[in-house]
């Protein structure tokens, strides 16, 4: 019978806490692409707004049209700002996530590394037993065959 691995159960551990890094990197990553979406959206929409500012200034637009466009303009920065916050600091939770992913792959290679070895190491320990056995086999018949003559 050959010898079981004794770290399997932190490779088993090191696997687990390798599959919920994963999970989490890739709501990380969605996190961020959702954020980057919004904040592309709000400048895709602020350009827009200011366009049908710009066109309804050039045909002559009163003192309170040109406070509410301002205002909604100044709103809409308030927001791009924010949104840009949002996605800086999704980034770095991205890449936060990204470095303890890498971690616990790292551990994970490193306990399949020992395992593999050690898989090889029970190998070669059978098949040099198989060869002992098989030349000890050998060596009775050779004997018993000697007997016989």
């Amino acid at each position: 019978m050959s010898k079981p691995f004794q770290l399997q159960p932190l490779l088993d551990l090191s696997n687990l806490r390798l599959d919920e890094a994963s999970r989490q990197l890739g709501k990380l990553i969605a996190g961020e692409q959702e954020s980057s979406q919004r904040l592309a959206m709000l400048v895709e929409y602020r350009d827009e707004y200011h366009a049908r500012f710009l066109a309804s200034a050039g045909n002559g637009i009163g003192p309170d049209a040109w406070r509410n466009f301002q205002h909604f303009l100044g709103r809409l920065d308030q927001a791009i700002e924010q949104a840009r916050t949002m996605v800086t600091a999704s980034k770095q939770r991205t890449a936060i996530g990204q470095r303890n992913w890498l971690d616990k792959r790292g551990k994970v290679k490193a306990f399949d590394t020992l395992s593999q070895r050690h898989q090889t190491r029970v190998l070669m320990a059978e098949a040099r037993q198989a060869q002992r056995q098989s030349d000890e086999h050998a060596a009775r018949r050779y004997g018993q065959d000697r007997e016989e003559e």
